[in-house]
């Protein structure tokens, strides 16, 4: 059993927050792959399902970022689970917005949200950081994170979603290098390596079989007169 947990903060208030794009990415995986409704569970919105072949648990902490780890240890403590089964999604303020990266322990960065986790049930988890960018000084980030996705982030913010999404049953096995094949086929989808496909008489003219060479006259000159008179 795996346990996805999502962070952000509660209330409609939030939903489109920056901060918020860890609860985003769980409430894709959860309308995608048929989860169970959301019901409130260890101080969290729960769901329940599958990803290809694995009992994986939605967690949303409803805590506020701060305290996150709080549910996150719950939950555990009740599924009997290690912090090798936990995988925590949250926005990452130094990767470019649209990036996505997995990361196995490590520090927090600062990140409030995974502090508390730290804090709870220590460092031994999987994160899947979504790259939100930076806006330049420090003391622009409360704020920064804390305003909706602007509207011209929608195109890649959706892409990225979509992706996790895609990517989801291989995040569950374990497999990280297939989860992210899954999110850059949405994020950045590869180019064809003949360009873009040619049509009309372009296309009706490269369609035709190339013209045979002529075999080489090797006749005199009297042998062809004579040929042209038969």
């Amino acid at each position: 059993m795996k346990l996805f947990v999502g962070l952000g903060n509660p209330g409609g208030k939030y939903a489109r927050n920056r901060h918020n794009i860890g609860f985003m990415a769980l409430d894709q995986i959860a309308s995608d792959h048929g989860f169970a409704p959301w019901k409130g569970k260890f101080q969290a919105e729960l769901s329940e399902g599958n990803l290809g072949g694995n009992k994986v648990l939605l967690l949303k902490p409803q805590t506020f970022m701060n305290n996150s780890g709080q549910s996150v240890g719950e939950a555990m403590r009740f599924y009997k689970l290690t912090p090798a089964d936990v995988i925590v999604l949250h926005d990452e303020l130094d990767l470019a917005p649209g990036k996505c990266r997995v990361k196995q322990g490590g520090g927090h960065a600062g990140h409030n949200g995974l502090r508390s986790i730290h804090a709870h049930i220590g460092a031994d988890y999987a994160r899947v950081r979504l790259g939100i960018g930076h806006p330049g000084h420090k003391d622009a980030v409360a704020g920064y994170v804390l305003r909706d996705f602007p509207k011209a982030d929608e195109g890649w913010l959706d892409d990225l979603m979509r992706g996790i999404s895609d990517g989801a049953a291989e995040l569950a096995k374990g497999d990280s290098g297939k989860f992210m094949n899954a999110v850059a086929l949405r994020v950045a989808p590869p180019r064809s390596s003949t360009g873009t496909a040619k049509t009309g008489a372009a296309a009706q003219k490269a369609a035709q079989p190339e013209p045979e060479e002529k075999a080489e006259d090797k006749r005199s000159p009297v042998e062809r007169l004579i040929d042209k008179f038969r």
